[in-house]
């Protein structure tokens, strides 16, 4: 496993990371716990130093499991990245929420259920333009650096502009933003600035949450509990065209998920990506992108073909 320094953390990432939203139970449908530790457990063995959650995937359960693998190895070098800023402990639902007050409240949850002292990456979740400058928030964020209840913090942004927002503060040290071969806006003014002020990328969605695997179509149909469920046919059929100019990807060297892992992270500007996985099979197909390369050629195409389909 290559690893890859995060921006001015200096922090050693590994270039496949884990992404763990989807073993929580909530958000890609149902899962096994049994499985979900396998898998965690699977993707350390082959040499994952990197992991992404955040306190409301599965309302910490997610967070959960992590803690319980780590405990059961024994393991303190892992860097573990959480997020803050979803208040889901109240009885009338989930709602956005980062007070000064709060975010210590959230933090010694997660650092509970992750079975940490100080979490290595922090990170903002709700990711709001009045959120991302509100400089009352990173001074908590520093006041938790000085105790040393967390190592550095960043964003998770929902679009670039937003990553591009919290860079002009001067304050995150990371963003993770969703980058793939379908969704490359981020490429444009986001990554030139990261790299510019040293702040390391995370790239998440890297899959673009499962279009890129090659494993649905049009007819798709996803379980309860299951965001992509509240796709439309037409958003499936318009993707699934965009998903078929890709497949000469694919070859007997590399799957479609390998090329779309090694897509991101042939940009100099991505530390690590953060696929999902629930199963063993999936941590080692993802992990296998360590051992493929895309031709110039081939990244070539990949561009040529976003570029005509914001132009359809």
């Amino acid at each position: 496993m290559k690893l890859r320094k995060l921006g001015r953390t200096n922090l050693l990432v590994s270039e496949i990371g884990f992404g763990a939203w989807a073993i929580s139970g909530i958000g890609y449908g149902p899962t096994d716990d049994i499985e979900s530790i396998r898998t965690l457990h699977r993707a350390l063995d082959l040499g994952v130093n990197i992991i992404d959650t955040a306190d409301s995937y599965g309302n910490g359960h997610s967070e959960e499991l992590i803690g319980r693998v780590l405990k059961e190895r024994g393991d303190k070098e892992t860097i573990i990245t959480t997020k803050v800023g979803w208040d889901f402990y109240r009885k009338n639902g989930i709602r956005g929420n980062l007070k000064r007050e709060y975010i210590f409240f959230a933090l010694e949850h997660s650092l509970k259920r992750l079975k940490r002292d100080w979490i290595d990456i922090y990170q903002v979740h709700l990711s709001k333009p009045d959120s991302l400058v509100n400089l009352e928030v990173y001074e908590t964020m520093d006041e938790l650096k000085t105790q040393g209840k967390i190592r550095f913090y960043g964003v998770s942004a929902s679009y670039a502009r937003d990553g591009i927002a919290a860079i002009a503060t001067g304050k995150p040290d990371i963003i993770q933003i969703a980058y793939n071969m379908l969704e490359q806006e981020a490429e444009k003014e986001l990554f030139p600035l990261a790299m510019k002020n040293e702040i390391g990328i995370i790239a998440r969605e890297p899959l673009a949450c499962g279009l890129l695997t090659g494993n649905y179509n049009e007819n798709s149909l996803f379980l309860k509990g299951d965001h992509r469920r509240g796709w439309s046919k037409s958003y499936l059929m318009d993707s699934m065209e965009k998903v078929k100019k890709l497949m000469f990807l694919k070859s007997q060297e590399k799957t479609l998920i390998q090329a779309s892992l090694r897509f991101c992270l042939s940009h100099e500007a991505v530390s690590a990506v953060i696929p999902g996985a629930k199963r063993v099979y999936q941590v080692e197909e993802n992990i296998g992108s360590t051992k493929v390369q895309l031709s110039s050629k081939e990244l070539e195409n990949i561009k040529e073909i976003y570029i005509n389909n914001l132009e359809e």
